[in-house]
């Protein structure tokens, strides 16, 4: 099962889902392009009522395995369904890696 597989288990496992995207990053970054960089986009209603840093938590809390190896880095934007449609269902790009690993030495 791929890395990115295991993320979505675990968070559709975890939380009541209307949205999810999962991206692999991992090329955008210095180094051996490896299954380590990833980008979720999810919406649920089990955000309601909490910050930002709470969700962050949830999140954290559901992949906390994976967040000690294989997961280098996790880029979040977790919406309620209300703040979803607000933002007309999109996020930003990721900026590309400016550099700053071991790799670069």
């Amino acid at each position: 099962m791929t890395i990115e597989n295991v993320i979505q288990t675990k968070l559709q496992d975890g939380l009541a889902i209307e949205h999810l995207n999962i991206e692999n990053e991992s090329h955008m970054h210095s180094g051996p392009a490896m299954d380590t960089h990833f980008k979720v986009t999810l919406v649920s209603d089990d955000f309601g009522g909490k910050r930002l840093v709470q969700r962050h938590q949830m999140i954290y809390g559901l992949l906390a395995q994976e967040m000690q190896n294989p997961i280098h880095a996790l880029s979040m934007h977790l919406f309620t369904a209300q703040e979803w449609q607000d933002r007309a269902g999109s996020v930003a790009a990721s900026p590309k890696c400016m550099g700053g690993s071991k790799a670069d030495k």
